[in-house]
């Protein structure tokens, strides 16, 4: 699926190619893919991403509460919610999958928690443009990968983490994602632009971020603390 993005869309996606590039080898994605992902592995990213999820939404509701028209505040608040609801029952019904009945560990870790702060602090703190450019890596980055996962997984018969995998290659997921990106670009019309580069490089950070969480979740990160 190809978005049509504005100008400033089109510019912050291009500016994390590298980025992209090293997301779409990390080995969690690339085994996730072909179902070669050890349990333990999968698992550990799961809670991980629990963590990040409940910290992730309220950055959504306080950025819904700061957006500047109503059809903004109304997707910010639903995303939420509803978006949010929905990924933590899909974790709620792999962790009870008796394939992924591994340890894991309980608690967030270093890498977790600096993406939540960051998120955190730059909606809260930083103009809403950029705490739009904030959140939107997570929506625009899965997107991407899921449609790259889904199409390899496909090829893998009885695959243990197809539910995932199917999941952010969903339409209606891929079409979230469309207009948080068209959000984005709104942001970035009515900003100036010194802050259309504060958005820049706070796109690129989430970006890394988004990065470093499946890196770190793959090198078990919260078991060595």
């Amino acid at each position: 699926m190809s978005w049509h993005t504005r100008e400033f869309a089109s510019r912050a996606w291009d500016h994390i190619a590298q980025i992209r590039d090293r997301i779409d080898h990390l080995p969690l994605l690339t085994e996730l893919a072909d179902g070669t992902l050890e349990p333990r592995r999968f698992v550990e990213y799961i809670i991980q991403d629990d963590f990040y999820l409940r910290g992730y939404s309220r950055a959504l509701a306080l950025l819904a509460a700061r957006a500047p028209d109503p059809r903004a505040r109304a997707f910010w608040a639903r995303s939420a919610g509803e978006a949010v609801e929905g990924e933590t029952l899909m974790h709620d019904a792999l962790l009870n999958d008796p394939l992924l009945a591994t340890p894991h560990a309980r608690t967030a870790s270093p890498t977790t928690r600096g993406y939540v702060n960051f998120i955190q602090a730059t909606v809260a703190y930083e103009p809403y443009p950029a705490g739009v450019a904030a959140v939107l890596p997570c929506y625009w980055v899965y997107a991407h990968v899921g449609l790259g996962l889904a199409k390899r997984a496909a090829a893998v018969k009885e695959h243990p983490y197809g539910s995932w995998v199917a999941a952010y290659a969903d339409p209606v997921f891929q079409e979230t994602t469309a207009v948080a990106i068209e959000l984005l670009d709104e942001a970035a019309e009515a900003a100036d632009d010194a802050t259309r580069e504060v958005m820049l490089s706070t796109f690129t950070d989430a970006a890394r971020y988004e990065e470093l969480f499946w890196e770190r979740s793959y090198a078990l990160e919260a078991w060595t603390l």
